[in-house]
């Protein structure tokens, strides 16, 4: 019966612990994201791109969540591949420094937090601070989780249970470095992982070398999550978490072995503790930060000849752009019918993604060249819808079972959506582009930042679409479509202090009115329409409303009211 309660215990703090880990992240991702790219793909060298992972990986709490971001920017050609393996390394260590930090008696700041975290989360309305308490609360609940694994262990301490597995361990640290690579696969969080061995190893459940085996392999466990999170996708996103599991596993297993032959032999004395665990883990990855960070560059040729790019499945047109996708002997099969619809879309949602990323270029110093240019491509947007249209329209419908014919239905439905995004690029904002070109005048340096900011989020929502449309991924869709608040959000306040600068005489305020505002009311129905792509999937899982507007009450309700 004991060892149940403590099963029940451990799994309950455990669970605890990774979802505190991700309620941090998601609360730092929610206020923070949009700047991630700009904040990555800065051009500072693999010194300062490892100092950029480290730090990434600090906020996050995730060294996973910044290999993602990395591989996703290096398939979008934003990042190189010796740019983005820094940053991963980087990372790690980033990592490692949150296990220094969370591992700290600081059980006193658990009210203050939650105090502080619970009000701001839910009295508050606004983004930023909302987040803040989500991050806030978010810590505390990892402080509980830490508390509750400590109380856990308290009943079988002196059970013979725990000691024969322990020892156990201490004698196999090979099955002890698979454990902890397990572990922190399945946890999807070397954070978690190996913050639950040091707490193990400080309130004497574990022996030291036990838990050092459990780290090292914690840490192999670590790269092992972003390869295979990447797994579908662009090899040139694969090959940096491949890149860093082929350094942290080697260099992981080679500190095993070092490790524990130094631990039996006595070299390295016997006064061992917790805090240790987490100096032996900054170590590690400190240490192999420096080992590798100059080969960063010359690995790039390896795992290009390891991972060679594949062979586009569509042809290119001479400008580089992928032609369409569907392919008419394909609506015969319904499973290769929805995936060419869904290729197509991601085809789509790349185009107007094009279209909308110079925007502000064009602001500042488009040419008519660059505004036709611009303008050009939304034909290409047209072409997809009409050819989307076309290929649902020939789908046999006795061969279509009910699910496929839903998922073509929607195809189509946001397919029109990014069309009418195409034109608010195409027919407004590229007018509006070439006006303020030649009325030569500028926004004054408060609106215009105010446009980079919302232009900014926007391009992160696009980023998040392409995920939506191949995963379907729930969590993501929330986001996408909490995002649609905060953009209308964004364009009401910058609207607000618009008139603000109005009233207070700003020249260059009132010059550039017209344009300032009808260009927030256009980026606010561009990104209306880009983001449609979560509506679907939030009504099929029941967390969108069919309308918002409150039901009157019945007329006798009224009289009896009155």
């Amino acid at each position: 019966m004991a060892i149940l309660t403590f099963i029940m215990q451990l799994a309950g703090a455990t669970m605890l612990l990774l979802f505190a880990v991700r309620m941090v992240r998601t609360g730092i991702e929610r206020s923070y994201g949009a700047s991630f790219q700009r904040v990555l793909t800065r051009n500072n060298g693999v010194l300062g791109a490892s100092f950029t992972g480290l730090v990434l990986a600090v906020v996050l709490q995730s060294s996973a969540a910044v290999a993602l971001l990395a591989s996703g920017f290096a398939a979008g050609g934003y990042l190189s591949f010796s740019a983005g393996l820094a940053i991963v390394l980087g990372g790690d260590l980033g990592s490692a420094l949150v296990i220094q930090i969370l591992s700290f008696r600081l059980d006193w700041l658990v009210p203050l937090l939650l105090a502080v975290g619970g009000w701001l989360f839910v009295k508050t309305e606004r983004k930023k601070p909302r987040q803040i308490g989500r991050i806030l609360m978010g810590v505390a609940f990892i402080l509980i989780s830490l508390r509750f694994l400590r109380e856990a262990m308290d009943p079988i301490r002196d059970s013979a249970f725990l000691p024969a597995i322990a020892d156990y361990l201490v004698r196999d640290y090979v099955t002890a470095f698979l454990v902890g690579g397990a572990l922190a696969f399945v946890m999807h969080s070397s954070v978690a992982a190996i913050l639950m061995c040091v707490t193990l190893v400080q309130i004497g459940a574990l022996p030291f070398a036990a838990g050092l085996s459990l780290v090292l392999g914690a840490n192999l466990g670590s790269a092992l999550i972003p390869v295979w999170l990447t797994r579908g996708m662009e090899v040139s996103a694969r090959r940096i978490p491949f890149a860093n599991l082929l350094l942290r596993g080697a260099w992981a297993v080679l500190c095993l072995f070092a490790a524990n032959l130094a631990i039996r032999s006595g070299l390295l004395g016997s006064d061992y503790h917790g805090q240790m665990l987490i100096g032996a883990h900054l170590a590690f990855n400190a240490v192999l930060l420096v080992l590798a960070l100059p080969f960063c560059r010359v690995l790039q040729a390896p795992f290009e000849r390891l991972l060679p790019e594949a062979k586009p499945m569509v042809e290119a047109d001479p400008m580089g752009r992928p032609v369409s996708a569907l392919d008419a002997s394909a609506s015969e099969n319904p499973m290769l019918a929805v995936s060419a619809l869904k290729r197509e879309l991601l085809r789509m949602t790349d185009l107007v993604q094009m279209m909308f990323t110079p925007l502000l270029e064009l602001y500042r110093s488009g040419t008519e060249e660059q505004i036709k240019a611009v303008q050009d491509v939304d034909l290409e947007v047209n072409q997809c819808l009409t050819d989307i249209r076309a290929f649902v329209a020939a789908l046999p419908a006795d061969k279509m079972d009910s699910k496929s014919s839903d998922i073509a239905r929607d195809v189509l439905e946001y397919a029109v959506r990014l069309e009418t995004a195409g034109d608010v690029v195409a027919k407004r904002l590229t007018v509006l582009a070439l006006e303020l070109r030649e009325s030569r005048k500028q926004f004054s340096r408060e609106g215009w930042a105010e446009l980079q900011a919302i232009h900014e989020k926007i391009l992160a929502n696009i980023k998040l679409v392409s995920n939506v449309i191949i995963s379907e991924d729930l969590e993501s869709a929330r986001l996408l479509n909490s995002e649609k608040t905060e953009i209308k959000r964004a364009e009401r306040d910058s609207r607000k202090r618009h008139f603000r600068r109005l009233q207070n005489g700003a020249v260059d305020s009132f010059e550039t009115s017209d344009v300032h505002l009808e260009t927030l009311r256009a980026l606010r129905e561009f990104n209306s329409h880009v983001a449609a792509i979560s509506t679907p999937i939030l009504y099929s899982s029941g967390q969108l409303l069919e309308t918002r507007l409150i039901e009157t009450l019945p007329a006798r309700d009224h009289k009896t009211s009155a």
